[in-house]
């Protein structure tokens, strides 16, 4: 009989067939699942290549073949889709961290397709195994394939909680989906942290997982678009290319993640065609294996700075990468924020390893149960042999096993099964000692299932394991946009920092713990890498929210804050300075003062190189200017050395190169204006000023010289004169010591970090150091190595 003819309105029929086709692309194409990250035409081909043997430690094989695979088995759609997921999963540029290894041309980051898949070879790699590892233990559902000719995973273990530190995107019907790659490290510290305590505040997690971590690295300038997207599922995160300045060119070293290199260099090229950019003379994409390099030269009269913001608001090298953290779970999508997909995650992982305890509970005491069957067979082993010769069939010997010594029907089978060499004493022992281990095997499982503790802490103990195999450092710098305020400038967590900046203008931030303390004469631990022609020539200590107004030798001030400087490890050169503030291509930063906050009631304190003193109030310096503003009128031979902050009624001493030092009131300096040139704060004869302290009764004064001797000085050694005299000898200076290179006033319970022009740190306390006279050489702080020689000094004050 025909199917009765029903009759429905047409946009009933609409509405109903559009809505079942939108959730077929929602569940079944765009969007991937909380719990193992991935779509699943990327399940398929992963879990295809794994049912054929495509395993890390096995042979390539052919695109071709494992396409063919996934086609013809569980993704009954295009080849070509098959295809573009299988090379995307091995692309570099593409994951943070790759589940494909591929041979062969597998596309570039030009936008260069891939070679056919006949022509390309693939395998899992080591990742894609932990995201598969343990699926033949019954830990996933399994469901029929598209003909229900065999089965397929409906989602995978996943070790690696792939979703966050893979990211994934994706357009399905009304909605979209664009979550960010993550650091494995920072990813898997923050799980960690939500195992231990379920009830951390999401912005505790902030500290862990700083940010995405792009593949293609880049700079993510600002942290409200990050923690907007980790509180609500959406934000929009500002990424930047990382731009070096060198000479008259910009480097383009990291571009932002999805850009096409290829295309980036064509809209430069197109905005100096339409005169939007005009002081570009040349461009040239110097890229290699190694990474990429694309080389911007500017015309001679050029400001790099300027070129630089032209094309971050023009072209490509800026970019917004939208945050829609978009998944599905249970056949629903659902807008996730940070903390949400970290515990799908951890309640996938706990399902995972509470069915795999099962299946291996269940295998242990199936053989437990064998060994047990067997065990009576070799313990009465001639009335087992007798009782098999005499029966006429094996169904016959079964029957009466099971009835004579009561036995079950496998256990009969087993012993049945048993090999004649199992009778020898040896591998009686062995049947022995199995069975007593899967009793112990036995109690350890059924304990793991009776714990929930027990599995959250194999889940801990299997994550830490990971990190420590596959955990590498950030790729993407987060720098902090001063233009988001100080609502979000709160969520930093104040550390005491070290900041280094080095001849050429590379700068850097440091957490103060990461020097450790060392007694007086040793040889210290790298603080910097440096360029062979570069010094290490500032170094100080302050909080990490604190102002920093910057000295340039010109006597300009600019303004930053002390987060905003990059955060670098003991080996980073850090950042070109230049690319923080405007400065012009002559000028360098001589000094930097780290202020609490601006007020009438302190002052600047300048000195410099020729022996000029300048004292001006604070708050002048509290409306800072982009292009910066001016600190000190100064002639054309003379440049800042040291600025300090003073309350106005502090004793002063400057301290010069060949060991001299006049000590005064700061009195006798009036206060001007910003522009003023100064007056004179010390008498030179062929000599120049190294530092200017502001002291206190009862302080010493600490002097170091470059060859790495020191000491210290009672401050009442030095007797009050009036500013502008030569002043009375500091420290003996010889061949064995070397010219002066500062001077720091200590108390007993201060430190002092003194650094090299080779990037050599050490930390010692300022008590290991011998109070002695002024006309003496001090004696040794740092063994400095051959052509090395020490190029600053700072102190660590203790509370």
């Amino acid at each position: 009989m025909p199917e009765e003819i029903q009759q429905k309105l047409i946009e009933q029929e609409m509405k109903e067939s559009y809505i079942d086709y939108s959730m077929s692309v929602i569940i079944s194409r765009a969007l991937p699942d909380i719990r193992d990250g991935l779509k699943p035409v990327h399940r398929r081909i992963l879990f295809g290549m794994y049912k054929t043997g495509m395993l890390y430690n096995k042979p390539y094989k052919k695109s071709a073949r494992i396409v063919g695979t996934v086609l013809g088995r569980y993704h009954p759609h295009s080849d070509i889709a098959v295809y573009d997921a299988l090379i995307r999963m091995a692309q570099d540029f593409s994951l943070r961290y790759t589940l494909i290894d591929g041979q062969g041309n597998m596309g570039s980051i030009d936008g260069d397709p891939p070679a056919a898949m006949r022509y390309t070879e693939v395998r899992l790699n080591k990742l894609a195994g932990e995201m598969l590892f343990d699926i033949e233990k019954d830990t996933v559902d399994f469901v029929a394939n598209y003909d229900n000719t065999t089965k397929e995973p409906i989602v995978l273990p996943a070790k690696l909680p792939n979703l966050l530190i893979n990211g994934s995107s994706g357009i399905a019907v009304g909605m979209a989906t664009n979550i960010p790659p993550h650091n494995i490290s920072e990813v898997i510290d923050a799980t960690v942290k939500v195992i231990d305590n379920p009830n951390v505040e999401i912005n505790e997690l902030f500290s862990i997982i700083k940010g995405p971590d792009f593949p293609t690295g880049g700079i993510i300038t600002g942290i409200k678009g990050i923690h907007d997207a980790y509180k609500t599922g959406r934000g929009k995160i500002i990424v930047k290319s990382k731009v070096n300045i060198e000479g008259n060119s910009l480097i383009v070293t990291e571009i932002p993640y999805m850009i096409n290199k290829t295309t980036l260099i064509e809209e430069i090229v197109s905005l100096v065609k339409d005169k939007v950019v005009e002081d570009i003379s040349d461009i040239r994409d110097e890229s290699d294996r190694d990474g990429i390099r694309i080389v911007i030269e500017l015309k001679k009269s050029a400001n790099p700075n300027f070129v630089l913001n032209q094309l971050f608001a023009h072209s490509s090298l800026k970019t917004t990468f939208g945050v829609i953290m978009l998944g599905v779970i249970n056949n629903q999508p659902v807008i996730m924020n940070l903390k949400d997909i970290i515990n799908y995650y951890i309640q996938h992982r706990k399902n995972v390893v509470t069915k795999r305890t099962s299946y291996e509970l269940r295998k242990s005491e199936e053989r437990a149960h064998i060994l047990q069957g067997l065990q009576v067979a070799l313990d009465n082993i001639d009335p087992v042999i007798k009782l098999i010769k005499g029966s006429k069939e094996v169904e016959d010997a079964r029957i009466e096993l099971m009835k004579s010594f009561n036995l079950t029907d496998i256990q009969a089978n087993a012993i049945l099964d048993m090999k004649l060499q199992k009778l020898t004493s040896l591998e009686t022992n062995k049947l022995k000692e199995e069975y007593s281990g899967l009793i112990k095997l036995i109690e350890e499982l059924k304990g793991i299932l009776g714990s929930e503790q027990k599995i959250f802490d194999i889940i801990k103990r299997e994550l830490i394991e990971l990190r420590e195999q596959y955990g590498d450092k950030r790729r993407t710098e987060i720098v902090f946009d001063e233009e988001e305020g100080v609502e979000e400038e709160e969520l930093i967590k104040e550390e005491d920092i070290v900041i280094t900046l080095t001849h050429s203008g590379y700068i850097k931030q440091i957490p103060l713990t990461t020097y450790k303390k060392q007694k007086r004469g040793g040889i210290g631990v790298v603080g910097a890498e440096v360029k062979e022609e570069d010094v290490i020539k500032n170094i100080f200590v302050t909080s990490n929210k604190n102002y920093l107004l910057i000295f340039t030798n010109k006597g300009k001030v600019h303004w930053l804050k002390a987060h905003q400087i990059p955060e670098g490890s003991r080996y980073a050169r850090g950042k070109s300075i230049v690319n923080l503030i405007k400065v012009d291509k002559d000028e360098k930063v001589n000094a930097i003062l780290p202020v609490s906050k601006f007020d009438e009631q302190h002052y600047i304190i300048t000195v410099t190189k020729n022996g000029l003193i300048k004292k001006t109030s604070l708050d002048e310096y509290s409306n800072p200017r982009s292009g910066g503003i001016i600190g000190i009128n100064l002639k054309s031979n003379d440049e800042v050395v040291e600025v300090k902050l003073t309350d106005g009624n502090s004793m002063l001493m400057i301290a010069s190169k060949n060991g001299m030092a006049v000590k005064f009131n700061e009195k006798d300096v009036r206060s001007m204006g910003r522009n003023a040139a100064g007056v004179r704060g010390i008498k030179l004869v062929n000599d120049e000023v190294v530092g200017m302290e502001s002291i206190l009764p009862g302080t010493t004064i600490f002097t170091i010289t470059e060859k790495g001797y020191g000491k210290r000085t009672k401050e009442d050694e030095y007797r009050l004169t009036r500013r502008g005299g030569k002043g009375v000898t500091n420290i003996k200076i010889t061949e064995k010591n070397g010219k002066v290179i500062g001077i720091k006033a200590v108390n007993d319970n201060d430190d002092l970090i003194c650094m090299t022009k080779n990037g050599i740190v050490t930390r010692i306390s300022a008590k290991d150091v011998s109070v002695i006279g002024r006309n003496t050489q001090g004696v040794r702080i740092m063994k400095l190595k051959e052509n090395d020689k020490v190029t600053s000094v700072a102190v660590v004050e203790k509370e």
